[in-house]
């Protein structure tokens, strides 16, 4: 990925965040038991919390495995100018993907789509399922890809990103690392992270980790871990996102957005403007 010049002006990106409404039924994952997430999240809720630490605009992603859903968050995207882009979902194994992703592509906010790899019951359907003509598809109208994983798909995964060397792969959320295990799950990740990272084509979000740690997390539970993707990707293919609404089990906007400024603040200015902005632009082309 190329990142564009960066200047002391870049726009703020949260690369990563979702709005939903759980009387739309489709969030399968999403119950009234999880009553720290249980209502409707939309712009004005995120509105406060981006002001206070300077994001402008933000990147939304699909939580529920429908089309419907997509078509829900682009129909959002059209009335708020904070949502720079919208990452949908598609059945990328259906024959008829090509031609939904070719209608969806119409709208200029569709940026990525995202199938929830991480809730499907086989780890290797990434790597198995006839996605070919989707991923042509999505090439061909210079859309992206984002691999919600754990460590445990990093063999499917792997196989997927040499087959599609021309398909632009974002792993979210730092591919979900075992923080709260600790050492006992470090080696197996830091070792899927080190290969993604040598395909050119792939960047990685700093996100979604403060939800991974035990409560009370800290900036030094979290170094090593960002240190481990700092070390691997660079500066120029990392990107930040809250990971907001879902971050509020464990977290809040500003807590998480302050801990990454601490944790990058030894990066230069123009390494920081990259990682909180210009590679979202760059990869989502927004």
């Amino acid at each position: 990925m190329t990142t564009p010049a960066t200047t002391a002006t870049t726009a703020k990106i949260d690369a990563h965040q979702h709005y939903w409404d759980p009387s739309r039924g489709d969030y399968d994952w999403l119950t009234p038991a999880m009553t720290a997430l249980y209502r409707i999240f939309g712009p004005r809720d995120l509105a406060p919390l981006r002001e206070r630490c300077g994001v402008t605009r933000t990147v939304v992603v699909q939580a529920a495995q429908t089309v419907e859903e997509t078509r829900y968050l682009l129909a959002l995207a059209r009335d708020d100018a904070s949502i720079a882009g919208v990452v949908g979902w598609v059945p990328l194994d259906d024959p008829q993907a090509p031609e939904l992703i070719a209608d969806l592509a119409r709208e200029p906010k569709l940026r990525a789509v995202r199938p929830m790899l991480q809730d499907l019951p086989d780890d290797d359907w990434i790597a198995t399922a006839d996605t070919s003509r989707a991923v042509e598809a999505l090439i061909a109208h210079d859309l992206a890809f984002d691999a919600l994983i754990f460590t445990r798909h990093a063999d499917a995964l792997a196989t997927f990103l040499a087959r599609h060397p021309a398909l632009r792969v974002v792993i979210d959320h730092g591919a979900k690392p075992p923080i709260r295990d600790g050492d006992a799950g470090w080696s197996a990740w830091a070792d899927a992270i080190t290969r993604f990272a040598r395909f050119p084509q792939v960047c990685c979000k700093l996100s979604g980790l403060a939800t991974e740690a035990a409560p009370g997390w800290t900036d030094a539970t979290l170094r090593p871990w960002i240190e481990h993707l700092l070390a691997a990707f660079g500066a120029e293919r990392l990107m930040w996102g809250s990971d907001w609404p879902v971050l509020n089990l464990n977290g809040d906007y500003e807590r998480w957005h302050v801990c990454a400024q601490r944790l990058l603040a030894t990066s230069t200015d123009a390494e920081r403007q990259a990682v909180f902005g210009a590679n979202a632009a760059a990869f989502y082309r927004l």
